[in-house]
Order: C-alpha cells, then structure tokens, then sequence
C-alpha cells in the first residue's frame, strides 16, 4: 500500500473482507483476509468502485460486510485488480 494504513479510515470489516477509505474519498483498500490479497482502487477504479459500492449497500441495506464485499470481490470484478 502506497498510503501508510493510519491514513486509511476502515469502512466495513467481516470475517473474510475489508474495506477501508483514504481521508479524502479518492482511494479504496478491499481486502481479502483469506487469500490475503488487497485490490488497491485509485482514479476511475475508486470512482467506480465508489458508485457500485454505495448503489449495492443501498440496495441491500441488511447484508453484513462480508456478503457486500464479497459480491463486490467477485461478481463486482475487483479481485482482478488485487495483489
């Protein structure tokens, strides 16, 4: 991660997913504990990132933070991005 962690404001935490924010809103950190990875999302990636995340919690306001992330993880195709 380019950013150190402590600039990063955690958003949602489960027991396989995180996602955290930098301060200003322009970066996105999601984690896959499991596989270990992180998908570090910048410029259009956290613009679209942010959209597609805020429309899917909108639409599904009881998920817990794993199947949100999850469902951004996989169908969302932000997993391709990770390392």
């Amino acid at each position: 991660m380019t950013v150190p962690e402590c600039q990063f404001k955690l958003l949602e935490d489960g027991a396989d997913y995180t996602l955290s924010s930098a301060a200003d809103g322009e970066e996105y950190v999601l984690r896959n504990k499991a596989d270990g990875l992180d998908a570090e999302l910048r410029g259009e990636d956290a613009v679209r990132f942010r959209q597609d995340y805020e429309e899917l919690k909108a639409r599904n306001p009881d998920w817990r933070a794993d199947q949100l992330l999850a469902q951004l993880w996989d169908q969302g195709g932000y997993g391709w991005l990770a390392k």
